[in-house]
């Protein structure tokens, strides 16, 4: 046996403040520890049933949502391992627009499951290994699931059925209403090569009040406010789109005016006046009926654009500007004056209606079949789904369904093959990943067990929010066994329990994205692996001065 000699202790590496946590309790079973936590928070809210969350981020604003991708954006995440999770996740949001919730959940599970590997001796190396090996199996074994895949030509229903799963996970019950919705706007603005499709032509608009069925589909852009003047209505416009106030310009240098009589005092305001009905009347002779501002309007430039007929519509939001010039295909131009035939946009039909008690403006361009539609001319077309509710968060958290049904045809088009939902696809595929690491030699073959037991983590967690802990165990089971029998790829978990927890999920055409679950299993694989192979962590200290010492209230009475 070796002489162990005794290490000096007082050599300093780092300044005053750092922190250094390194081996396998300190770093590795921490890091497992609070990748697990963050898990577990989303956990509850996976699936059709998953329960809501309250969150109050740091601007006191409030949300309540069972989508994990807004949880984990407004709930700020500070341990650098979660935080590598919340990236994973983020990732998947961006790429797919779904299945972010399955990121965490697996990742969290697959560190869960590696926790117990480490603490019994194996080799970080060796679990990440196993890992690796059981990813590019499930992957594999994943395209061979696929059971079906979205028709072409796409249909209302067609598209409206393949959305359903992932509308239902976030609103569940209001999931065929949706899914129209979003099918009608996404077949609105499908393009002749489906592949082009722009998730940002299909808006959401919020309007207060009513109920989700008095919402509907209307082409073209809707915004919720009426325009500035009095022409409510126009036709085969020429568009303007102004950045700037449409105003009397303000000089940058300031001067002083020295008026001796009350005639100067006449000409010096009415010279103003001339200058601004010259700037728009050329707007005028250059053919523009539509001016769509992008800040203030003054009074005299009301007065003016009435005068001239020309309809003048107030957007505030930079995003919403940025769009409606993709629309009208126009230029926004940051001073006032008449634009050039290459600047200004045009759009068929700019009119005010009236969509529950709320006055709107909708600007489109015409759909064939319409009196007037020119079909050699090509031009980008908007839906706009206008939702209605009683609360703020309500119609927030349908924004984000909605979000979501038009994320997965996008996916959709990219791969349109679907495999069975309702966690038969991750059971399945659980059993073939356990049965590869059966016939595996060496320690990597159980870290590949663990991973098929991870998998498991999905259909389980469906069953336990929907029908409780000790139900969901005997769904579980009942699953297996029927995976077990020739045939069986296909059951899932039913959420309502109709006979004993278990469905076909391609007789209820409950078919998931085969894209978004490929890119769960990568990420959610990285993601873990990414903090298994982490044994130390280095903090340094947080930057910035003393903080400023919180008085007590009333620290300076007197008394």
């Amino acid at each position: 046996m070796s002489l162990k000699v005794p290490k000096p202790n007082n050599i300093q590496l780092f300044k005053d403040g750092y922190k250094h946590l390194q081996g396998l309790e300190d770093a590795v079973l921490r890091n497992i520890q609070a990748v697990a936590e963050l898990s577990d928070l989303v956990r509850t809210s996976f699936g059709p049933n998953g329960r809501n969350k309250l969150v109050i981020n740091h601007l006191g604003r409030l949300f309540v949502t069972s989508d994990a991708a807004t949880i984990i954006r407004e709930v700020e995440v500070v341990h650098p391992a979660a935080k590598l999770l919340v990236m994973a996740s983020q990732a998947q949001e961006s790429e797919m627009g779904d299945a972010t919730n399955m990121v965490i959940i697996f990742a969290g599970e697959l560190l869960k499951k590696a926790e117990h590997l480490l603490v019994m001796g194996l080799h970080a190396s060796e679990v990440i290994q196993g890992y690796e090996l059981a990813r590019a199996k499930a992957l594999s074994e994943l395209e061979s699931l696929s059971t079906s895949s979205l028709p072409s030509p796409f249909t209302l229903s067609t598209l409206a059925e393949a959305l359903k799963p992932a509308i239902a996970s976030k609103q569940y019950g209001f999931e065929d209403m949706l899914s129209k919705f979003v099918a009608e706007a996404a077949l609105a603005v499908m393009p002749s090569n489906p592949k082009n499709f722009n998730v940002d032509n299909v808006r959401v608009v919020k309007i207060m009040g009513s109920s989700l069925s008095a919402s509907r589909v209307v082409q073209g852009m809707v915004f919720g406010r009426e325009p500035e003047g009095e022409l409510k209505r126009v036709t085969k416009a020429k568009v303007a789109v102004f950045t700037c106030p449409i105003d009397i310009t303000q000089t940058e240098t300031k001067g002083t005016v020295l008026i001796k009589n009350a005639d100067e005092m006449l000409n010096f305001t009415r010279d103003e006046e001339k200058h601004l009905e010259k700037i728009f009347r050329e707007i005028a002779d250059s053919g523009v009926k539509v001016i769509v501002a992008g800040s203030s309007v003054g009074e005299l430039a009301m007065h003016f654009l009435n005068r001239l007929n020309i309809a003048v519509l107030k957007v505030l939001s930079k995003f919403d500007l940025r769009r409606l010039c993709r629309v009208v295909n126009a230029t926004p131009l940051a001073r006032i004056g008449a634009p050039t035939p290459e600047e200004a946009g045009f759009v068929d039909v700019f009119e005010t209606t009236e969509i529950g008690g709320d006055r709107v403006t909708v600007l489109r361009q015409l759909v064939p079949g319409e009196p007037g539609y020119d079909s050699k001319s090509e031009k980008t077309k908007t839906a706009t789904i206008v939702l209605r509710g009683a609360t703020a968060n309500r119609l927030d958290d349908l924004e984000r369904a909605v979000d979501d049904g038009v994320n997965v045809i996008k996916a959709l088009l990219k791969d349109p093959r679907l495999v069975p939902g309702a966690g038969a696809t991750e059971l399945e595929l659980a059993k073939r990943v356990d049965t590869y690491g059966s016939g595996l030699r060496g320690l990597a073959q159980h870290a590949v067990k663990r991973y098929a037991t991870a998998l498991e983590v999905i259909p389980r967690t469906l069953a336990e929010n929907a029908l409780g802990g000790a139900e969901g165990n005997e769904v579980l089971s009942r699953l297996w066994a029927k995976h077990e029998q020739k045939g069986g790829e296909a059951w899932g978990v039913d959420v309502e329990a109709e006979q004993d927890g278990t469905l076909l999920a391609t007789e209820h055409e409950i078919l998931d994205s085969l894209a978004a679950k490929s890119w769960a299993l990568k990420l959610a694989t990285e993601a873990a692996v990414s903090v298994l192979s982490v044994d130390s962590i280095i903090m340094s200290k947080p930057a910035g001065g003393p903080k400023v010492p919180q008085q007590a209230g009333n620290w300076d009475e007197d008394d």
